[in-house]
């Protein structure tokens, strides 16, 4: 399934695509995508339901496809190729770092350059959504736990996050830092995590161009990983590393600017567009 949110900022609905493609309001079937209605029980009563007398919703702002996220967990340097472009050693084990919860948007929304900025960054990312609360949970069974994968644009502020001391997230949580979308498209639909396709264009110029069999820590691992230290719970977010191709490893630099556009997207997952506007 493709699970999608739609309507006003902090308002949204749940929505689903239907096989002709159009979105659904599912909202007399589920109040939400969060906490206990991503489970495998209330995703197979939605897919089991019979969605065509539904309403349809035409021109409606998309929202990020899961809601009331508690923790949004990015890993870093995961693809060999982009820790070279760092200038970074190979991760021994899994980096992680917390991007703030209230950053996430939807996959068309503005991306804000913060108050400050001189670095604002680009990050292509497949990000998981968990479906049950994992602790301890081994690789074997980690899939167990996933509800399925969206599209994470990292954004980074790396002077906020490399230059100022301290811990990553200052770069990593600015309003509007983490878009996520268009959709939630559940795990049974993804035969391979490990060989999809990253791409990020830059008013039109491809800048980022991946393979997720490029990843030094697979899906499975850093779930299980992950849960080693904290209880994962339904509707976190773990957004899994980047390709190269970043602002940062541009030769020179190339950061955001206020009328730039991003697209961006992976296999199978869809699509976003975002238009880059000033501090407010």
């Amino acid at each position: 399934m493709k699970l999608v949110r739609f309507g006003e900022y902090e308002r949204e609905r749940p929505g689903i695509v239907d096989r002709d493609g159009e979105i659904r309001d599912v909202s007399s079937l589920v109040p939400d995508y969060c906490g206990t209605y991503l489970s495998s029980a209330s995703l197979d009563r939605l897919r089991a339901a019979d969605v065509t007398g539904l309403p349809r919703v035409r021109d409606a702002r998309l929202g990020a496809p899961v809601a009331q996220v508690r923790h949004f967990i990015a890993v870093g340097l995961n693809y060999a190729d982009h820790a070279a472009e760092a200038g970074a050693s190979i991760p021994t084990e899994p980096i992680l770092f917390n991007k703030a919860p209230s950053c996430i948007v939807g996959p068309d929304d503005d991306i804000v350059i913060p108050r400050g900025s001189s670095k604002t960054d680009w990050e292509v990312e497949l990000a998981v959504v968990i479906g049950a609360p994992a602790s301890y949970v081994s690789i074997k069974d980690a899939p167990n736990v996933i509800a399925g994968f969206t599209v994470c644009n990292d954004v980074s502020e790396r002077s906020f996050q490399l230059d100022r001391g301290g811990q990553w997230m200052k770069g990593k949580g600015c309003m509007s830092f983490g878009p996520l979308g268009p959709w939630l498209v559940t795990a049974d639909e993804i035969q391979d995590t490990g060989n999809l396709s990253l791409w990020l264009d830059l008013n039109g110029e491809r800048k980022q161009q991946g393979s997720t069999r490029h990843m030094i820590f697979g899906i499975a691992h850093l779930i299980s990983y992950i849960s080693s230290f904290m209880r994962l719970e339904a509707g976190d977010v773990v957004t899994t590393g980047t390709p190269p191709g970043v602002g940062m490893g541009c030769k020179p630099p190339r950061y955001l600017r206020a009328g730039d556009q991003l697209q961006l997207g992976i296999d199978g997952l869809g699509v976003q567009t975002h238009n880059v506007v000033g501090a407010t």
